[in-house]
C-alpha cells in the first residue's frame, strides 16, 4: 500500500528541511513537533543512523474540521513529514491523509483529507 508521496532533491538536508517548513507555512501548516530521528537512536540506543527528521505539521482549521468529524481522529494527528538522506541525495515525503479515509471508512473525512492533500502535495511538488 502507498501511504505517502515523496520528491528526491538535489539540495542539502538542512536546506531542505528549512525549505519545506517555509513552504508548509505557505500552505498555513505550523511544525508543532520536530523529531530529530539520528539524534534520538544515538542518545537512546547508541546506533548510528543516517540524518533523519519527522516534522510534525498541523493547519489549525483543518484539524478542528477534521476532529469534528472524527473524535479520534487525533490518533493520526498531525500530518507526519519527513526529510532523510538516502544515496547522497535527500529525500522529502508526507503522509497522504486520504489513506485515513480508507482506514476510518468515515465520509465526512473525504474533504478534509482531499484539501489537506492537495496542500501537502503543493509542498512536496515545490521543493
Amino acid at each position: 500500500m502507498k501511504y505517502g508521496f515523496s520528491k528526491t532533491i538535489d539540495i542539502s538536508y538542512e536546506a531542505a528541511v528549512s525549505k519545506v517548513t517555509e513552504e508548509l507555512k505557505k500552505e498555513g501548516f505550523g511544525v508543532l513537533t520536530t523529531i530529530d530521528v539520528k539524534d534520538t537512536l544515538k542518545k537512546k540506543l547508541n546506533v548510528d543512523f543516517t540524518r533523519y527528521v519527522i516534522l510534525g505539521a498541523c493547519n489549525p482549521p483543518f484539524a478542528y474540521q477534521a476532529l469534528q468529524a472524527e473524535e479520534e481522529i487525533g490518533l493520526l494527528l498531525p500530518c507526519n513529514v519527513i526529510v532523510y538522506e538516502k544515496a547522497g541525495k535527500t529525500v522529502v515525503a508526507a503522509f497522504d491523509p486520504m489513506v485515513m479515509t480508507t482506514v476510518m471508512g468515515n465520509a465526512k473525512m473525504e474533504p478534509v483529507a482531499r484539501e489537506v492533500k492537495q496542500r501537502l502535495e503543493r509542498v512536496i511538488a515545490a521543493m
